[in-house]
C-alpha cells in the first residue's frame, strides 16, 4: 500500500512541479520526477511532517520535485 500511495502522490506532485517550473515531460519522467521528489522533500521535511501533518509531506514532495527539476536543468544534458 505504501507503494501505491508514493506513486499517487508523486504523480501529482509532479504534474505540479512540472507545471510550475515549465516543463513538458511525459507521464512516467513526470512520475519519475515527483517520486523522487517525493522521497527528497521526504528526508528533508520528516520534522516537519510530524509536527504539522500530511499536507507537509505533499509541500514537501513538490518542493522535492522542484529542486529536481532545477538541478536537471542546470547539471543535465544540454539540447
Amino acid at each position: 500500500m505504501p507503494i501505491i500511495a508514493l506513486l499517487i502522490v508523486g504523480a501529482a506532485a509532479g504534474f505540479i512541479a512540472t507545471r510550475i517550473m515549465r516543463l513538458e515531460t511525459d507521464l512516467l519522467a513526470t512520475v519519475g520526477i515527483g517520486v523522487l521528489g517525493a522521497l527528497i522533500g521526504g528526508l528533508v521535511l520528516r520534522i516537519l511532517l510530524m509536527i504539522t501533518g500530511w499536507m507537509a509531506g505533499f509541500v514537501g514532495a513538490v518542493l522535492g520535485a522542484m529542486v529536481l527539476i532545477w538541478l536537471w536543468r542546470q547539471y543535465g544534458p544540454r539540447r
